[in-house]
């Protein structure tokens, strides 16, 4: 079972911090913080620049702290953070990813309320350091603590849309 979360842990915390690396710089294919910037410009977002930092730091972080199985549920809580917030840019495509749905986002949030419930197995900093077993009200906090946090940064950060002006008497 161990080395089951090992690789889990592995993949979707590498995964994670790798797309917030493109988020912010022009490794891994990234198209650097002005294309993070943008991105996040053409999702209906404010803050630019800032918004894309915030957001890239946030999956570096909790990517490598799911990868590194380093305080679990902190991890978790991030990595369902920033995916829940990938959510609801893409739930009008619907779920499926060829369509540019929520589907991968929904994967990884999915994956990692698994890894707050689960623990991060034997071979983690958590195990190593004796911070495990974490009790499963963790993961439920993780898992509420995560989605409240995306859910808030959408409503804050994201843009309404432009109010429809009515034309004036006469046609203008």
């Amino acid at each position: 079972m161990d080395t089951g979360i090992l690789i889990l842990r592995l993949l979707v915390g590498l995964l994670i911090a790798g797309h917030g690396v493109q988020k912010v710089s022009r490794h891994l294919g990234g198209k650097g913080l002005e294309g993070g910037t943008e991105e996040f410009r053409a999702d209906g977002f404010r803050g630019g620049a800032l918004t894309a930092v915030a957001a890239g730091g946030g999956q570096i972080g909790s990517g490598l702290l799911l990868a590194a199985g380093f305080l679990t549920p902190l991890a978790a809580t991030g990595a369902v953070g920033v995916m829940t917030v990938a959510l609801t840019v893409k739930w009008h495509n619907g779920l499926w990813v060829q369509n540019d749905g929520y589907e991968y986002p929904l994967v990884l949030i999915g994956t990692a309320a698994a890894l707050a419930a689960t623990g991060p197995g034997a071979w983690s900093l958590d195990a190593a350091l004796g911070l495990t077993p974490y009790p499963l009200w963790y993961a439920a906090l993780a898992l509420a603590a995560g989605t409240g946090s995306g859910l808030l940064a959408r409503l804050v950060l994201h843009r309404t849309a432009p109010a429809a002006r009515t034309a004036a008497p006469g046609g203008r």
